[in-house]
């Protein structure tokens, strides 16, 4: 039951996105459109960023749905894009209406975890220290929420299929030579230790 009157929340949300902006609806709104009283929205959720930041990770985690490999990496992006264009008229209210460190978080969190397993199995026999993993995690999660914003920002005109061959072509076998070079300058730190 939890789960349905998630999604009635989350499509009410929606619906009403199309008729205002986030700032001028109200919980509720919310409520009411989906026929819920605000105390079950509070036993769910904080507030509506709350809400939204739910939609965006189930939306998200739907969309990458275990592309977290090395050779899927390219689909699970592809997809978030997908997901992000056929759910516009939200996510381009909640881009207007929210700082934009809040939308770095939200799409940071929810791809962090696919880089994350795509630098792990890279880095397989590797011995690269936890926090170098992470670095390079977080250097290309950063580039590729930087281009998904600015794909929102401008309306989302690219193909995305266009944007995920382009990065596809940058960053080609960039990961493994990355934790090989942080493998590399840990070997050279021991020698100068020694």
């Amino acid at each position: 039951m939890s789960e349905v009157t998630k999604r009635a929340l989350e499509a009410s949300l929606k619906n009403r996105l199309l008729q205002k902006s986030l700032d001028k609806i109200t919980i509720s709104d919310i409520t009411n459109d989906c026929g819920i009283n605000r105390m079950t929205f509070y036993y769910h959720f904080k507030d509506i960023y709350d809400l939204i930041e739910w939609i965006c990770v189930e939306e998200t985690a739907r969309a990458i749905n275990g592309k977290k490999t090395y050779d899927t990496w390219q689909q699970g992006f592809l997809q978030t894009f997908q997901m992000v264009l056929a759910n516009k008229p939200f996510v381009s209210n909640v881009y207007h209406s929210i700082s934009r460190e809040k939308i770095v978080d939200y799409f940071y969190a929810i791809t962090y975890d696919l880089l994350r397993g795509v630098v792990e199995e890279k880095a397989a026999g590797l011995r690269v220290r936890e926090d170098d993993k992470k670095f390079i995690a977080d250097f290309y999660n950063f580039s590729f929420v930087g281009l998904l914003l600015d794909w929102i920002k401008k309306d989302m005109k690219e193909d995305p299929q266009v944007i995920i061959d382009r990065i596809s072509t940058l960053i080609q076998g960039d990961v493994a030579k990355a934790l090989s070079k942080f493998q590399q300058n840990k070997s050279k730190q021991n020698i100068l230790n020694d």
